[in-house]
């Protein structure tokens, strides 16, 4: 059977011209080459060099193993170094899925400066609005997906980036807009304004409103975060953001925001990836990175506790 020695081995003879400086080459004597060759020329029953030329010239069958090597051994020697530097934690692939139409805001910044320290690393983003995130990350199709929704996978590790508070943005011309806080049942006459998912992937629903049974006037859709904002701001409706994806709009009056509940709704966004590439050296840095840059330029998010 043909090996990769074989291959190395004919490379050498052949830029060496001749069996005793390929021996040399190779750190091995010349009548151990000369074994190999013999070895290889019976396994496949043709003869590789002519010896009695000076240099070594190789018959047809020589030459088609020679014009292998020079196709396979580069890239051999090519997924070599890739799997030393993956091995080291210099490279690798960060495939990443957001479950969070808002996250665009802090997330492109984010990859930004992840990729100016790990140049290596291949970089992919994709939305996950259609799709299930989490069965591909599985699969391997993702290696991360950014969500607030965890669900329990002995597979999977939900690394916490920070927590936010859920409000609810209303027109200042709206009488909730001088509210404190809001019930569920004060949404019972409102048009909510959401992003166009399924109800259980919004938070809105599943940690507010389906607890107390309580179903929105009429719902309507926003593709955008600003949509959504200027929506609101004309009277058009209600929408349940992240505090931070509101400063903007409320630093210019555009809007004012109502805190769901007497205590607040908070979540916590996590970055989920498979549980054996929790210590990847980039994947740690990407957190870091990311925890990093929200805390600096987004309002009104926390640490989490123990993270």
């Amino acid at each position: 059977m043909l090996e990769l020695r074989h291959l190395v081995t004919l490379r050498a003879i052949d830029e060496a011209g001749s069996l005793v400086e390929a021996a040399d080459r190779l750190h091995v004597t010349q009548s151990a080459l000369s074994h190999q060759l013999k070895d290889l020329e019976h396994r496949l029953g043709v003869e590789l060099v002519v010896r009695r030329s000076r240099p070594v010239r190789f018959t047809a069958a020589g030459q088609r193993l020679l014009t292998l090597g020079q196709e396979v051994l580069p890239k051999v020697q090519q997924a070599e170094r890739e799997l030393k530097r993956l091995a080291e934690g210099q490279s690798g692939r960060l495939h990443i899925a957001i479950d969070c139409h808002s996250c665009f805001q802090w997330l492109m910044p984010a990859l930004d400066a992840f990729r100016e320290h790990w140049p290596e690393v291949e970089l992919d983003l994709s939305a996950a609005f259609s799709f299930a995130p989490l069965p591909a990350l599985q699969r391997g199709d993702l290696d991360m997906v950014i969500t607030s929704d965890p669900e329990e996978d002995e597979a999977v590790k939900y690394l916490p980036l920070f927590r936010y508070e859920l409000v609810l943005a209303v027109s200042g011309r709206s009488l909730l807009a001088a509210r404190t806080w809001i019930e569920p049942e004060d949404l019972a006459e409102q048009t909510l304004i959401t992003y166009p998912v399924e109800r259980e992937r919004l938070d809105v629903f599943t940690v507010f409103l389906d607890p107390a049974r309580v179903e929105p006037a009429a719902i309507r859709t926003a593709e955008l975060t600003p949509m959504t904002a200027q929506l609101v701001a004309a009277g058009r409706g209600v929408a349940a953001l992240p505090n931070w994806a509101l400063t903007e709009y409320t630093e210019h009056d555009l809007l004012k925001t109502v805190r769901l509940g007497e205590k607040g709704v908070w979540r916590t966004l996590y970055a989920a990836v498979r549980i054996e590439d929790e210590t990847l050296p980039y994947i740690q840095e990407f957190q870091d990175t990311a925890q990093a840059l929200c805390f600096k330029t987004l309002s009104g998010v926390k640490a989490v506790k123990g993270s």
